[in-house]
């Protein structure tokens, strides 16, 4: 037992711990996009059921000799994958989609491995019960090992942006990570040994006869029926969804980072933990009762609508909301667990639903919906289920949660009402947009301000809850540098200064509207580099920003650090960086490596301009550690125009080579020196720690 537990937990201590480390490692091969952590947990719960598959299968058709043969080879053929670096030739090109890439960057990277580590579990649990029965014995409750397990993984999941993301570089993680691998591997090695001894002993004693199934009832332990499998199916692909819907919303709309990846999924673990840590699960004296669930989960859903709601509260409500609903669901499931002897059955069904749940959320949801409505949705489905289990049929052989009060029934209807009503209005809400489109990179809406509004009537584009550009109807004021890119901005004053030279060559990471082709002359070239092929396609056909443009305009498409790279010295004279989607930032844009390359396309008076305006994230101390290691000098230059023609307040750091550009008055007069903590670390490709820049 002490063996087997140690082996459980090392397994899934590395099972949960790779998955930010290899997320964050491919996060700037696809822009730093919020999708990227969506489609690597998409990844891990097919690959989850993949192990559960396996184990049910080798436990079920091979004798133990055949079983021990069959795993000890695969450990050993896991370990050519180490360590776990995604090789450079997997980087994708410009117009590779991303979703099939990310999935194969990762079976060719993990897969392997990864597929062991998620059947060990389910394994040892189905072996340690054999070894058990063949020795005549009673096994302990197996399922205590499965609490083990996920007490293991949410260990792996919050050592890693507290302890090993801050300390270690992404390298130094991933051999770490690979010697705790064959750790493992000796240990469940050594296991499965053992387990070749049992060759001889069947899966479970069986009855001969009809008689001695009367005699002795333990040796046939009732069967889990089909309404038990769709049942567990279900709460664990609603619990899944959950999951990824509410990561999905802070990676758009926070920062698409290991700290915002692992804590919903720390909580959905811990929910398994108090769920299956006791034999009985029993909701009265132990959890919360659900009319308040449901309620938190509203206030969830509310909050999806795009408020400005502080982060302080934006991020408790949401994983209070998510942990909730989590509990419910695999409460649900410990309530209606089978016998030991189908346990692996049990977690075939659970992992079949889990990865459903990431099915919908990764793949179907973005094909079939043009907003994010699947957690908004899935409140919905909790909201129905719970008040279906106070009548719940007395044939699934599950005890009710609730005593049938009249108040209990009335205020889950309310609420499955009050959820259904905002569905219903989140829809209405988005038909109100011009135009709303959904792909890997978000969802972007086209509206326009009422008529009312008269010579201010203006068309706006928002990617998730932030404004990305707007334009006046009115002809007058049609090409006026409105919203974050006026005259006053860092972003302006860095394009005034190099438009005193006869012509201008201009880089801008970020297209937007392409309200910054605005400040185009003849003559001028301006290259916007974008990521979202939706991008374009917006700018071009709701705005005219490009087209009415002076300049030459083209628009090069794919990551922009990985279009520079494969680009000769492109000679420009201001490269601007506005990537953010939402309010997400896509940090590989931020490194001091990604610095020197904007440099080597700049010319040696050339301005790198960065747009630092975040809710959440203090960036201006990152960009001056990172050209405080060029060699070059910074000024921040805040800006706040009040309301003239709707220009917003923002933020730009504005960065040179020679230290006398920034003495001149555009700069000077309203720039300031950016203060750095004296424990800021420089971010590298290989260290980013975002934890430490958080307002």
């Amino acid at each position: 037992m002490p063996l087997l537990a140690a082996t459980i937990f090392l397994s899934a201590f590395l099972l949960f711990q790779v998955q930010p480390l290899i997320a964050k490692a491919i996060l700037p091969w696809f822009g730093g996009a919020a999708g990227v952590w969506t489609t690597c947990l998409l990844f891990f719960q097919v690959t989850l059921l993949l192990g559960y598959f396996y184990s049910h299968g080798l436990t079920s058709r091979l004798k133990p000799r055949s079983q021990a043969h069959l795993h000890i080879l695969l450990l050993l053929v896991s370990l050519i994958s180490l360590p776990i670096l995604p090789k450079e030739m997997l980087k994708p090109s410009g117009t590779d989609e991303p979703i099939g890439r990310i999935l194969l960057v990762l079976v060719l990277t993990v897969g392997l491995p990864y597929l062991l580590l998620s059947t060990t579990s389910s394994l040892l649990q189905a072996w340690y019960t054999l070894k058990k029965t063949a020795l005549g014995e009673e096994a302990e409750y197996p399922y205590r090992l499965y609490a083990l397990s996920n007490f293991g993984s949410m260990l792996g999941l919050l050592s890693y942006p507290f302890l090993l993301e801050p300390a270690l570089s992404l390298k130094v993680q991933a051999y770490s990570w690979s010697a705790g691998y064959v750790l493992y591997a000796l240990c469940c090695g050594t296991i499965a040994w053992q387990v070749r001894s049992l060759s001889s002993a069947p899966l479970a004693p069986q009855p001969d006869s009809e008689s001695e199934e009367e005699a002795y009832p333990e040796y046939v332990p009732p069967a889990p029926t089909r309404k038990h499998y769709l049942y567990w199916i279900f709460l664990s692909a609603l619990g899944s969804t959950l999951l990824l819907s509410v990561s999905n919303h802070l990676s758009q709309n926070v920062a698409s980072i290991p700290f915002l990846w692992v804590i919903p999924l720390s909580l959905y673990l811990l929910s398994f933990i108090i769920c299956f840590g006791s034999r009985e699960w029993v909701w009265r004296s132990a959890f919360t009762p659900f009319p308040m669930a449901l309620l938190t989960m509203m206030s969830l859903g509310v909050l999806m609508v795009g408020k400005n709601i502080d982060l302080k509260i934006l991020i408790p409500v949401f994983c209070i909301g998510l942990f909730v609903c989590c509990v419910f669901c695999h409460g649900e499931l410990a309530r209606t667990k089978p016998h030991p002897r189908y346990l692996t059955a049990f977690y075939l069904m659970t992992s079949i639903g889990g990865a459903l749940g990431g099915l919908f959320v990764g793949i179907v949801a973005p094909l079939l919906f043009n907003n994010y409505y699947e957690l908004p949705l899935a409140l919905v489905a909790v909201a129905v289920l719970t008040l279906l289990t106070i009548y719940r049929e007395e044939e699934t052989k599950l005890t009710v949660p609730f005593y049938l009060e009249p108040s209990w029934v009335i205020l889950c209807g309310v609420v499955v009402v009050g959820a259904m009503a905002f569905l219903a209005d989140a829809i209405q809400t988005n038909r109100s947009n011009i135009k709303v489109v959904r792909n890997f990179y978000g969802v972007l809406r086209v509206r326009d301000s009422p008529a009312s509004d008269g010579d201010m009537r203006r068309r706006q584009l928002v990617h998730g809850t932030i404004l990305h550009g707007e334009q006046f109807f009115d002809a007058k004021k049609r090409n006026v540098h409105a919203s974050y890119y006026a005259d006053t901005s860092g972003a302006g004053r860095a394009l005034r200064y190099v438009q005193m030279r006869p012509t201008n060559r201009v880089g801008v990471v970020g297209l937007g509207t392409g309200t910054l082709a605005t400040y185009g002359r003849q003559g001028d070239e301006y290259h916007f580099y974008d990521i979202n092929p939706m991008i374009p396609i917006l700018a071009n056909t709701e705005f005219s920003y490009v087209h009415d443009s002076k300049a030459k305009v083209e628009i090069r498409m794919g990551d922009a650090r990985l279009t520079m790279e494969y680009e000769p010295p492109q000679q420009y004279d201001a490269l601007l960086l506005d990537a953010f989607s939402s309010d997400a930032i896509p940090v590989h844009l931020l490194t001091k490596e990604a610095l020197a390359l904007y440099f080597r396309h700049l010319k040696p008076d050339g301005l790198l301009v960065v747009h630092i305006s975040n809710r959440f994230l203090n960036l201006a101390p990152v960009v001056q550690r990172g050209v405080e290691a060029l060699g070059k000098e910074a000024l921040e230059i805040t800006d706040n125009p009040g309301d003239a023609l709707l220009q917003s307040a923002t933020a730009w750091v504005v960065v040179a080579s020679d230290k006398t550009i920034l003495q001149h008055k555009l700069f000077k007069e309203v720039g300031k020196p950016i203060h750095v903590a004296p424990n800021l670390r420089l971010w590298t490709d290989d260290y980013s720690n975002l934890f430490q820049i958080l307002n």
